[in-house]
């Protein structure tokens, strides 16, 4: 089992998309991306606008040669979308063998009406290949039912956990789990995974309370005693103070918890958390995203402000 993380907060974008590559299987999770549309009363820096155009093409790659794709809710980072925004990956550039793709998804009910339409959306476009997947198994796959969308009983909604295993080994994917219920994280540590990809929680966020934040600490560490590899990011890594409270949990546990970026050996680039130092340095042209909608610029060359090659922030220095 080979496990690639493409998108996450710690990765430059907003999103929780991985590459899970078995012998004879290729399953993409929550092929989506965005870029928080304003923080902080600004729009997306450009900068984070070019690491959003390289993010968005790989996973269109990994999608060509993909056999299974995978969707735990519909959020707009988590889902391609029919009216995608200029930031998010939209139906338009998906390749035409998605919908050939065997798909997995959380059921539809229970949902707002806008995600409602996006589960109808996916649906209309991938036809019988679109299985709601909510407690079932098929071969190296397994589904969890829905489970809280951070704290249970918010209004944030729900979504689906996956489980993939080859051999002894497992692997599960908790997509927006947040650290914030624990029967959730009763079940992670259930099914008895060797690795972990969840959301941490959204420390940026004034109304998670000191309250939730214990709640969220005191499930981490129960999660790292109990998994061999955690990785925790998304919403926690949206701040600064995200990237501390994870190394703090690191040295409280006695183990290394991951980000999505130290787990794929890259220097942690938490553009959304930056966005305000990154206009302050960098200034933008006024109408820049007004031109970018339409087609009349491109971000490319706000790579060089990172040390990247054109088009592969992989390349940046630490």
């Amino acid at each position: 089992m080979n496990i690639e993380i493409i998108s996450a907060e710690s990765l430059g974008v907003r999103g929780l998309c991985c590459l899970v590559t078995l012998p004879d299987r290729r399953i993409v999770i929550d092929p989506g991306i965005a870029l928080g549309s304003m923080r902080h009363g600004l729009l997306p820096h450009p900068l984070q606008v070019a690491v959003g155009c390289s993010v968005r093409e790989k996973i269109l790659r990994v999608l060509e040669t993909a056999t299974d794709v995978v969707f735990s809710h519909f959020h707009g980072d988590h889902v391609p979308l029919l009216d995608a925004n200029p930031y998010q990956l939209s139906f338009q550039a998906l390749p035409p063998c998605f919908r050939e793709l065997q798909g997995w998804c959380k059921s539809g009910d229970g949902l707002s009406s806008r995600m409602s339409k996006r589960f109808q959306d996916l649906a209309g476009l991938m036809g019988a290949k679109l299985q709601v997947a909510e407690g079932l198994s098929e071969g190296p796959l397994s589904f969890s039912m829905a489970v809280p969308h951070g704290a249970a009983g918010s209004n944030t909604g729900s979504l689906m956990m996956t489980r993939i295993q080859t051999g002894r080994r497992v692997f599960v994917h908790a997509s927006d789990i947040q650290l914030l219920d624990g029967p959730t994280v009763d079940r992670v540590i259930g099914w008895r995974p060797d690795i972990v990809l969840a959301a941490g929680p959204p420390l940026y966020l004034d109304r998670l309370g000191k309250a939730g934040r214990e709640r969220a600490w005191d499930n981490a560490m129960r999660l790292v005693q109990g998994v061999d590899t955690v990785i925790l990011d998304h919403h926690l890594m949206r701040s600064g103070e995200g990237a501390v409270w994870l190394d703090e949990l690191s040295a409280a546990a006695g183990r290394k918890v991951y980000c999505a970026a130290d787990f794929m050996g890259r220097p942690r680039r938490l553009l959304e958390a930056e966005r305000v130092q990154l206009y302050a340095e960098l200034p933008v042209p006024h109408g820049w995203h007004d031109d970018y909608a339409r087609g009349r610029v491109d971000a490319g060359g706000y790579f060089d402000a990172m040390g990247c090659e054109a088009g592969n922030p992989e390349t940046a220095a630490s």
